[in-house]
């Protein structure tokens, strides 16, 4: 298929638009929308058969001139890093339109659900995009589409967590347009050659002040929407207030645009400045982690628990990336896609609580194992998942960001083993609160069990979840090119600077004779 990242991509844009063509039904509406969802999720997972598991480079690429006289090009590509974070996304955009069109969202479910369809394109966009403008619009396509869900299907104070959203985001995009700007002006002074593309600027030579001020306008965009410590204020509000969808899919995919776009463009394009810099992301990771597990332990509302337990799952990732190892990158790509099954679970597993109580306080609740005992165990086994029990999918990352980055910078996993350690306290205790003791609100006891859709959702989650505590051995056989590739960028341009800085040896040096003689 010579144009199969073109449809995967644009797929859900066409049904978006086909959907403002049905009749004014929210029933069809909702299977149109859902079945629209199936056509990326089937050509993902072609994606993933057809993939070559040993290659390192990009495959079932793309490239086209867009806009010549300017050097931008539609160039699309998918490797081991971005190709489970593609499957991923497809998988969560398909499971929460099942889920919401079972009465989690009442009104304008047309509009709902053309917004859901335009966001898949400008993830998938993003995740596949090799030009830099063609990333950046696609980077901006995710930001409209989510505005509007949290700004008309959220709840309690929406406006608000939505402008946040917006202002936080903007400001990082901003910053990364004029990096962006700036290193072709550089590419084209220096090597004649105006051009975006992305394997292209990695030749641009550059000065140590330019590269450090342009790795921080990437980082600076990718670390607000990761997001990193302290930058992160935003989430946990628009987590809060977005409804479940938006929940599920800024948690477990939105996110990730932040990590990724560190592996495929922050770290690739300014290897230097990257490992200078890696003290420092370290350094706010670990903070990152410790400070989520503690400010989610003493969160009242379930919710804005596990939007704070975003915030230090995914130092565990900012870890991995920056140890700058294999083993601990690899762990950072398999811990992205953990968090996106496992947080994305619990945010599903939230919102049908929230259906049936309308109250997210933990205090509310009490005894439900005895009422509604499916939802329960599901909730129980989604919370070990998220914790790292042995067996299942967040261990594997876990240990291989704790493994890779004990290689280089133990000091930093002797303070995340701490985040471990409270992840376990705040959701078993939360767990404990909600799901065992006496029913002390009457009301508990009547709750009704879930659905055949809802475990209908839940059902894939759990398997995947089980699949890649068990076996992940495919999925970093994939991986572990890709990283390699990128960990070998970095090693040979540090190389490269050592060389250069390394003062010339004696017999290499002019006799004095001879530079007398010169004189």
């Amino acid at each position: 298929m010579s144009f199969a990242l073109t449809i995967l991509v644009f797929v859900p844009l066409l049904g978006a638009g086909a959907l403002m063509l049905l009749p004014d039904d929210d029933e069809v509406v909702w299977r149109s929308a859902f079945i629209f969802s199936l056509v990326p999720l089937a050509l993902s997972l072609y994606l993933l058969v057809a993939f070559e598991p040993g290659r390192a480079d990009y495959q079932f690429v793309e490239h086209y001139a867009w806009i010549p006289q300017f050097g931008i090009s539609y160039h699309l590509g998918i490797d081991g890093i971005s190709l489970f974070l593609v499957i991923l996304t497809t998988v969560l955009i398909t499971l929460s339109l099942l889920y919401s069109g079972g009465g989690d969202i009442a009104m304008r479910a047309r509009e709902f659900c053309f917004l859901v369809l335009v966001l898949e394109t400008g993830l998938l966009g993003a995740l596949l995009a090799l030009d830099l403008i063609l990333f950046y619009v696609f980077w901006e396509v995710m930001l409209v589409p989510m505005y509007f869900l949290i700004g008309i299907w959220g709840h309690g104070r929406k406006l608000y967590a939505t402008f946040k959203f917006v202002l936080f985001t903007m400001f990082g995009s901003l910053l990364m347009l004029v990096a962006m700007l700036y290193l072709a002006a550089a590419a084209h002074a220096r090597l004649d050659n105006l051009t975006f593309d992305l394997p292209a600027l990695y030749r641009v030579p550059l000065s140590a002040t330019e590269a450090r001020w342009l790795f921080a306008g990437f980082a600076i965009a990718f670390a607000i929407k990761v997001p990193v410590w302290p930058v992160h204020t935003w989430l946990p509000d628009a987590h809060t207030e977005a409804p479940t969808a938006g929940s599920v899919i800024l948690a477990g995919i939105m996110l990730k645009m932040g990590t990724y776009g560190f592996l495929r463009f922050a770290i690739p394009l300014f290897p230097v400045v990257a490992v200078e810099a890696a003290p420092w992301f370290l350094a706010l990771a670990v903070v990152g982690i410790i400070y989520g597990a503690l400010v989610a332990m003493v969160q009242p509302d379930l919710k804005r628990l596990i939007a704070y337990s975003s915030v230090s799952h995914l130092g565990f990732v900012m870890l991995g990336i920056f140890a700058l190892d294999p083993t601990g990158v690899d762990g950072a790509v398999y811990q992205m896609l953990n968090h996106g099954l496992s947080t994305g679970a619990l945010f599903l597993l939230v919102g049908m609580l929230y259906l049936r109580r309308h109250t997210r306080e933990i205090a509310d609740f009490g005894g439900l194992w005895k009422s509604i005992p499916v939802y329960a165990a599901i909730f129980m086994f989604i919370m070990l998942s998220s914790i790292g029990l042995p067996g299942l999918n967040g261990f594997v990352g876990e240990f291989l960001v704790l493994l890779g980055t004990f290689l280089k910078f133990r000091l930093a996993v002797y303070f995340a083993v701490i985040g471990v350690i409270l992840g376990a306290l705040y959701m078993m205790w939360a767990y404990e609160r909600v799901m065992w003791g006496p029913i002390t609100h009457a009301v508990n006891a009547t709750l009704a069990d879930l659905t055949a859709r809802e475990i209908a959702v839940m059902v894939p989650l759990i398997a995947l979840i089980l699949f890649m505590g068990l076996y992940p051995r495919p999925l970093l056989r994939r991986i572990e090119p890709s990283v390699a590739g990128v960990i070998n960028r970095v090693d040979a341009a540090v190389a490269m600077q050592a060389e250069a800085q390394a003062p010339v040896p004696l017999a290499r040096r002019p006799a004095p004779s001879r530079m007398l003689a010169r004189q």
